[in-house]
């Protein structure tokens, strides 16, 4: 019953979608419907700048790890937070507030893997923010700290199988939703950040 209460309040809260109310708020436009069309952080810096952007991120982030906080002090078992955390990521990519239309799940995912396994997470991230620095893609960015953070849990440390499916499962559900920006990147066709019509 726990575990069932804990997966549905963080799908709830994942569904809030802080890209789309903050740039109603401001520039009174669907996100969605502007840019990329993607509901996240990195749409939010070409509509309206880098401080909303930053906020946006922080709080996407923020909705991670408050649904790991949640399971753990429930004292659900370390599956069942891996759960919780997916479902918080399944909730800002089809958000049920907003017609099942959201983002990629990137920031959110950062805020899961940071509370799962920080250690890892932290020199995935690292290495993340060199490789968007050089390249200036932030989606072959993103993609490397999605696929190299459980990888690496997985090969150093010994967690349990049930939370690297739920991570393995949050990265399978990554790749699909930047399946479009997969391709870019294979054709050289991605733009790179900073671009006005970049697609991220």
């Amino acid at each position: 019953m726990l575990i069932a209460f804990s997966i549905i309040i963080s799908y709830l809260i994942g569904s809030i979608s802080f890209s789309y109310l903050i740039t109603k708020k401001i520039k009174k436009i669907d996100i969605r419907k502007t840019g990329s069309g993607n509901a996240g952080a990195t749409n939010t810096m070409r509509v309206l700048g880098t401080g909303p952007a930053v906020g946006v991120l922080l709080l996407d982030v923020f909705k991670g790890v408050v649904c790991i906080l949640m399971a753990n002090l429930l004292g659900l078992p370390d599956w069942a937070a891996a759960l919780s955390g997916l479902a918080a990521i399944i909730g800002h990519d089809f958000p049920v507030y907003y017609g099942f239309k959201g983002g990629k799940g990137v920031a959110t995912t950062i805020g899961v893997f940071f509370m799962i396994m920080p250690l890892f997470a932290l020199i995935a991230g690292v290495i993340t923010l060199l490789i968007i620095a050089v390249t200036r893609f932030v989606s072959l960015g993103s993609l490397f700290f999605l696929l190299f953070t459980p990888i690496l849990g997985w090969i150093i440390h010994g967690y349990s199988t049930g939370v690297l499916v739920a991570l393995f499962l949050i990265t399978i559900l990554a790749f699909y939703q930047h399946r479009a920006n997969i391709v870019r990147l294979i054709q050289g066709k991605e733009n790179k950040l900073g671009h006005k019509k970049a697609q991220v």
